[in-house]
């Protein structure tokens, strides 16, 4: 009889282990989106933007000169505390 009892408890184990449905990783969000806190759908990685580098003010650049944030300059100079182009 208990041999009977401990099948049919298993039995039952195992059927309602199958019946469980688990929840999508998304959540209704799409693909490579997630629930926050609040509910929200919010992207699973942050963005990286990356920006191609471009020229450093204050460095020479050899057959362009200095570069001062706007053009290239021929000359420099040190003045009243910092570097003036000319």
């Amino acid at each position: 009889m208990r041999k009977i009892f401990v099948l049919a408890v298993s039995a039952i184990a195992a059927a309602s282990a199958l019946a469980v449905v688990p929840a999508e990783a998304r959540q209704g969000c799409g693909a490579g989106f997630h629930r926050g806190p609040a509910g929200v759908c919010r992207p699973n990685r942050p963005v990286v933007v990356v920006r191609p580098a471009g020229p450093r003010i204050g460095v020479f650049y050899r057959g362009r000169g200095y570069w001062d944030g706007r053009y290239y300059r021929a000359h420099r100079h040190w003045a009243r505390g910092g570097w003036q182009y000319r």
